[in-house]
């Protein structure tokens, strides 16, 4: 993971940093902002300037179609999409991802139409941002090929995702190995420069550095280098609240490990109460030594805004059987508004579906030109 290159101007972005003190975590938000253009110098590289080559900040990211959002992905991602979106951002439901795995088209459709709600009902504006669904844009497809022209099956096999997923798999699909060059493709069909992206996912963005750079090198300076950006994980991810080993995740089979932004608060009320703590009863804020009640804590601060040490003031005089309760009330009057949200919007899915043909009429806008640009490149445009 050394080594990766990572833009230190964050043009409109906003990262969450965790403070560590010995009052605990608190939450801040810092915007790094510039009304200079990024420029693109020969290496690939991007600086503050106004030189040739100037490529404008464009911001990428992608969602796979799983339904419901849980509340590690609002924190982890989508809330800093909601407020870093403007006209250069594009956010994608990903769905030609989504079946490297085996998917029940019922059930994908329905999926994508959730995913949909969801990201609208926790604050993204399809009117200040591109929202699209990948497949309506055939470019994806085609300039993936191309790419995949360009690189080895070492350099896939050596990603992690693909021996993670592949472990357990007896027949291995081919779109497994080879997603990784269909998310650079997403990535550089729009001339991406930041991607925000989780630690697990920074080995698929230096594959898109790697192969922008081996397209430039061969056919010419189409491509921006795409830089990533990390949100501080301590801060953004939420555990498991069945483990505090492992994140909160959709396809944990345990569904009391995460809550979802649809949840009744009656169910919230239970999966608190389920939540892994240990044997001591006080309220205290100890990542080490008491990782399950620190991610209630975590929750509990992130819901409200609250610090660790004043939520622990506030709550010394209870254990954390009465607290999973307190948390539960924070996180419930949190989902309050994005629950009804949700649900008033699911209810028209026409109007869905009219969002997503309208975001994906934008991307197209800007993937032809990128697409005209390969094509002349590598020499597929014939012409009398």
């Amino acid at each position: 993971m050394s080594g990766l290159p990572v833009s230190k101007t964050l043009h409109h972005l906003i990262r969450f940093t965790v403070l560590e003190s010995k009052n605990g975590p608190s939450f801040l938000i810092r915007k790094f902002s510039s009304d200079r253009p990024l420029a693109c110098n020969d290496n690939n590289n991007f600086q503050q300037g106004n030189k040739k080559n100037v490529t404008p900040r464009r911001i990428f990211s992608g969602i796979q179609p799983t339904g419901v959002l849980h509340l590690g992905n609002y924190f982890g991602a989508v809330r800093q999409w909601v407020l870093s979106q403007d006209e250069n951002s594009l956010f994608s439901i990903v769905d030609l991802h989504s079946i490297t795995l085996p998917q029940d088209p019922k059930a994908l459709k329905e999926n994508i139409l959730k995913m949909s709600a969801s990201l609208l009902a926790c604050g993204i504006d399809h009117e200040k941002c591109i929202l699209f669904q990948q497949s309506k844009v055939p470019q994806h497809a085609e300039l993936s090929w191309v790419l995949s022209c360009l690189t080895t099956l070492p350099r896939l096999g050596h990603l992690p995702q693909f021996k993670e997923k592949s472990s357990k798999m007896t027949d291995i699909p081919l779109g497994l190995y080879i997603y990784p060059v269909l998310q650079s493709a997403d990535i550089l069909l729009y001339k991406s420069t930041h991607v925000p992206v989780g630690e697990d996912q920074l080995q698929h963005i230096q594959l898109a550095q790697h192969l922008a750079r081996v397209f430039n090198n061969k056919y010419g300076p189409i491509f921006p280098r795409p830089s990533a950006v990390v949100y501080d994980e301590s801060a953004s991810r939420l555990k498991s609240l069945r483990n505090p080993d492992k994140k909160m995740s959709k396809s944990d089979p345990d569904a009391k490990s995460r809550i979802e932004i649809t949840d009744d608060p009656d169910v919230v009320v239970e999966k608190c109460k389920k939540a892994m703590t240990d044997f001591t009863s006080a309220v205290t804020y100890d990542l080490v030594t008491r990782p399950a009640v620190s991610n209630l804590i975590i929750l509990h601060s992130l819901c409200t805004g609250l610090d660790a040490k004043r939520i622990c003031h506030e709550n010394q005089h209870i254990d954390t059987a009465q607290y999973k309760l307190v948390v539960a009330e924070a996180v419930n009057e949190f989902l309050q508004p994005i629950r009804r949200r949700y649900m008033e919007l699911l209810k028209d899915p026409g109007y869905l579906i009219s969002i997503l043909d309208k975001g994906g009429e934008r991307a197209t806008d800007i993937a032809q030109e990128t697409w005209r640009e390969v094509k002349n490149a590598v020499g597929l445009t014939v012409s009398s």
